[in-house]
């Protein structure tokens, strides 16, 4: 099947002490590290699946094992995240999806979107951000100056859409791995993937139950 769309994922190299913070507690840092590896694989897998023109990896940092082939890397942009997202939008000629590495329950049906009805595609995440925005056509302003990382984040952003007056269509809601207790519901979700599993090493060796 061919398509127009190219996959982003913006994400970052997963270093101990640099990402996944907010699971340390239960989890130490080199392990919240190794859970982010895997959740960033996990998502990489599902966009390797996927029918797509490009897959580009947005990266701060640097590649590594994790990395499947098949994927142009280039680096994020200096500044706020909004425009990161901004920038790697606008490196973009066509459509274009751009999902993070949060969410490794993503599937390729999920990155198969239709084109012919809708001009945007947002996808909500449970805490109020979003995991997904796509663009017929990249426009970087729709990005700059959204508000990132706070409950409002989501509603800013899909008001973005709907003010340009693009025809958008929603995606399901998914839940970002953030704290303990996301990484438990998320695993559950998708319990053949490498995130659950490296989940269930980590959390057999815990004192105490991870509910939050």
């Amino acid at each position: 099947m061919t398509t127009t769309t190219t996959l982003l994922v913006i994400a970052k190299e997963p270093v101990p002490g640099r990402v996944k913070t907010r699971l340390t507690p239960p989890f130490t840092p080199a392990e919240a590290a190794a859970l982010a590896e895997a959740s960033l694989a996990d998502t990489l897998a599902a966009v390797a699946a996927a029918p797509a023109r490009r897959r580009v990896l947005v990266l701060e940092g640097r590649p590594g094992p994790w990395l499947p082939a098949g994927f142009e890397v280039v680096p994020q942009c200096a500044g706020s995240l909004d425009l990161r997202l901004a920038a790697a939008f606008g490196a973009c000629d066509g459509p274009a999806l751009l999902i993070g590495m949060d969410t490794p329950q993503v599937t390729p049906e999920l990155l198969d979107v239709d084109w012919s009805a809708y001009e945007a595609w947002f996808g909500p995440a449970v805490d109020g951000g979003f995991w997904a925005l796509g663009l017929a056509v990249p426009d970087p302003s729709l990005l700059r100056g959204v508000p990132m990382s706070v409950p409002e984040t989501g509603a800013v952003q899909y008001e973005r859409l709907r003010a340009a007056g693009l025809r958008t269509g929603r995606l399901p809601v998914l839940r970002d791995v953030d704290t303990a207790g996301d990484a438990r519901l998320v695993a559950a979700e998708a319990p053949a993937g490498a995130f659950a599993a490296r989940l269930a090493d980590f959390t057999r060796h815990l004192t105490r139950p991870v509910l939050r």
